[in-house]
């Protein structure tokens, strides 16, 4: 029993320390390049290397770490090219994940318009890093409502690309412009009209990386 709750608490610190890092380097605090010390960690945490050791290969299998010899462990640092093709990728999935989620929106958008409503807000304040937070949220709706869950697992594994790019965008996107598209995809997505919405949501993607780039 001893053996079993040890490995319960260490897994559950791994989580823990795996989340920590991962809220880091989502949100900027720690930017591409930045050096991860195992032990440095393991000390701030409050935890032995192993647990630290193991959400740092977790880290390292989503692709958000690096570890080269002589080198170390560092945020993986992301290149122009890795952007566009991420923004590439993600229009081509919106495509499709609006149409299939068409049906599930037909007649039924008021949850797509109140999150739409909260983007507008942060427009109106030029709120950029609020705006990212709730455009973000309103596109994963249309995604989870495709119903599709490889979809889902591809286009959550573009985020960390796309808020890079996003960081390197702010203050130079007009975010009251940019959101009045989000008014007439819900239109589309209330009619039904898959293709259409489609064609829109790749459209603003590519958009929004020209405005970004």
């Amino acid at each position: 029993m001893a053996v079993s709750k040890n490995g319960i608490g260490r897994q559950s610190m791994a989580d823990r320390v795996k989340h920590e890092l991962l809220g880091r380097i989502m949100d900027g605090r720690m930017a591409p390049g930045a050096r991860i010390v195992e032990l440095q960690i393991a000390e701030e945490m409050q935890t032995s290397q192993g647990p630290v050791r193991e959400a740092l290969r977790e880290l390292e299998a989503m692709d958000l770490i690096v570890t080269e010899p002589y080198k170390g462990t560092r945020v993986r640092e992301v290149t122009p090219k890795e952007i566009e093709d991420a923004y590439d990728v993600r229009a081509a999935l919106e495509l499709l994940a609006a149409q299939l989620a068409a049906k599930h929106f037909k007649g039924n958008v008021e949850d797509l318009r109140k999150a739409a409503h909260a983007v507008l807000t942060a427009a109106k304040r030029k709120d950029a890093r609020a705006y990212g937070t709730y455009d973000v949220r309103f596109h994963r709706m249309i995604v989870e409502a495709a119903n599709n869950r490889a979809l889902l697992r591809s286009w959550e594994a573009l985020a960390y690309e796309l808020r890079i790019a996003t960081r390197l965008g702010k203050g130079h996107v007009d975010l009251m412009a940019a959101q009045d598209v989000h008014w007439h995809l819900i239109d589309e997505l209330e009619k039904g009209n898959g293709k259409a919405a489609g064609r829109m949501l790749a459209e603003n993607v590519v958009t929004a990386f020209h405005q970004h780039s």
